[in-house]
């Protein structure tokens, strides 16, 4: 990399502007060809990030550093063990750069004793090194990342409860935004989170430095949200570059890092951008939601935040899977449309017609309790369609026997054969819809252990939004006479008392089409549960 350069530069003026401005500087490119304008913008910008009162900077960098390796070489320092034997980009460093980014990882770990886990920090400083007058002041710029107090912008996971709830967020937000592309992935991979779990490497290890460092540039604006837009884009991005003939491919980790590291055959890093800033986010307090339900589900999994590694397998076992209606290929697909904290934990079949009888008020029983479960229904045209339904029907007690509707937008209803389908909530498609409630100065987001968490969607959650109509919303049903899923215009199914006769409509809450022949009837019928085990 050239020498900084110390004199005034003509496009100094943009270290005057607003934040506003700056994000759109920054999107634009505006300093990504004049690296002395860049590396002074990196200093303003992170100097006005709001952090821990006690945050350790240069001078006490310098003073670690010398009593660390002042008559040691690095290489005798262990690495620290929040780095879990993560790679250690370099990108264009010299031997003497990277010799710099172990020095600051070690002295990160000396001085940060509460990160556990963080695979993201040795790509953040390396790349930060490139434009820092020298390694003090790299390390001051990356603990003010580290030490961010801002309640609306976070930077750095530091522990690997938290990284595997940003994983699970990422795969949460790819079945939303990349539906083709997971359903490649889903009928492809034996473990669709392990694939997610290299999002952070996509970005900040296997693209090309001229990627990362336009990418860092909005990331040091506007937080790790940022990322999982340029991750989303990328995932689209490898799925519209796939000819017929690549549908097939049998290792699709291995074909996403290639896809990275050669990104400049299918896009540059202007376009990289546009894409990621076209995609429709959540907001940012909608995925904070995301997240702190994915900790959750991750906690009583027995993950906690001090723990370095865990490993285990969150994908269904299909090998001991059994069902009289799907195959275990078919419900690989069907259990990756579901949200991420529930793949933690194995299902188990609640309810079978062929073990429990053609009886409703058994089904009930029998699925109470559960939250949340999934529906699978067989015709006798060999037809098979379902639901995934997010409350418990025990809900259904609540309006005292009267046909009320219950769940949340989490709720989809889907087709497996002979075209496999999900429908999800018509304001997933089109949010342009509603308008977000707005919140009063007072009025506090929902604790991590706030039961909001575990029973409503905690980003799709109706009181989120200001409906058009009633019939927008209507997920689940069950009375006496039979069970509804999916209303307004249509049901999107209905099953009777005796679980023999059914119907499928278009509805207003799905927006779907019949998902199998209008007027059914059932051969089998399963629920589905899933176990803390």
């Amino acid at each position: 990399m050239p020498e900084l350069d110390q004199q005034p530069s003509a496009h100094s003026q943009s270290l005057t502007q607003t934040s506003k401005e700056l994000k759109k500087l920054a999107r634009e490119g505006h300093w990504a060809t004049n690296h002395a304008l860049r590396a002074r913008t990196y200093q303003q910008i992170i100097q006005h990030i709001p952090c821990r009162l006690v945050t350790p900077d240069a001078l006490v960098y310098r003073d670690v550093a010398s009593r660390l390796f002042g008559k040691q070489s690095v290489s005798s320092h262990p690495l620290p063990e929040f780095l879990g034997g993560c790679r250690m980009p370099t990108f264009c460093l010299t031997m003497e750069g990277v010799t710099a980014v172990k020095k600051i990882l070690i002295c990160l770990g000396n001085l940060f004793p509460d990160i556990t886990y963080s695979p993201i920090l040795p790509a953040v400083v390396a790349l930060l090194l490139h434009y820092s007058e020298d390694e003090a002041q790299c390390f001051e710029n990356v603990s003010r990342l580290v030490a961010c107090n801002d309640s609306h912008t976070s930077y750095i996971d530091q522990s690997f409860l938290a990284h595997q709830a940003s994983c699970m967020t990422f795969g949460d937000l790819a079945k939303k935004h990349c539906p083709a592309a997971h359903r490649l992935i889903a009928s492809t991979s034996e473990n669709v989170f392990e694939v997610y779990s290299e999002w952070l490497e996509w970005i900040f290890g296997d693209l090309p430095f001229d990627y990362a460092i336009r990418v860092l540039d909005v990331y040091l604006l506007e937080g790790q949200k940022v990322l999982y837009r340029i991750a989303l884009a990328l995932l689209r991005q490898h799925r519209l570059s796939m000819t017929s003939g690549e549908l097939e491919v049998t290792n699709v980790k291995g074909d996403l890092k290639a896809f990275m590291q050669n990104i400049r055959e299918h896009m540059t890093a202007d376009k990289l951008l546009e894409r990621a800033f076209s995609i429709r986010l959540f907001s940012r307090k909608e995925i904070w939601l995301l997240q702190m339900a994915n900790r959750k589900a991750l906690a009583e999994k027995g993950v906690t935040v001090v723990q370095r590694r865990q490993l285990f397998h969150l994908a269904v076992d299909m090998l001991n899977f059994s069902s009289a209606i799907v195959t275990a290929q078919e419900m690989r697909i069907v259990w990756s449309w579901i949200p991420e904290r529930f793949s933690l934990f194995p299902p188990v079949l609640l309810f079978s017609t062929s073990e429990n009888g053609y009886s409703l008020q058994r089904f009930y029983s029998c699925c109470e309790g559960y939250e949340p479960t999934v529906l699978l229904i067989k015709t006798t045209q060999g037809e098979v369609c379902g639901a995934f339904l997010s409350s418990d029907w025990n809900e259904r007690k609540k309006s005292g026997g009267t046909s009320s509707f219950f769940g949340t937008g989490e709720c989809f209803v889907f087709s497996v054969r002979p075209e496999m389908e999900r429908y999800e909530w018509v304001f997933i498609k089109k949010p342009e819809l509603t308008k977000a409630v707005p919140r009063s100065p007072r009025q506090r987001l929902p604790s991590p252990a706030s039961p909001v968490l575990s029973r409503l969607s905690p980003y799709l959650a109706i009181r989120h939004f200001l409906l058009p109509s009633k019939t927008a919303s209507m997920f689940m049903s069950g009375t006496r006479e039979g069970i509804i899923i999916g209303g307004g215009g249509g049901q999107a199914l209905y099953i009777d008392a005796d679980l023999y006769y059914g119907r499928t409509e278009h509805c207003e809450t799905f927006d779907n089409p019949p998902l199998c022949q209008e007027n059914f009837q059932v051969q089998l019928l399963e629920a589905w549960g899933f176990r803390n085990a």
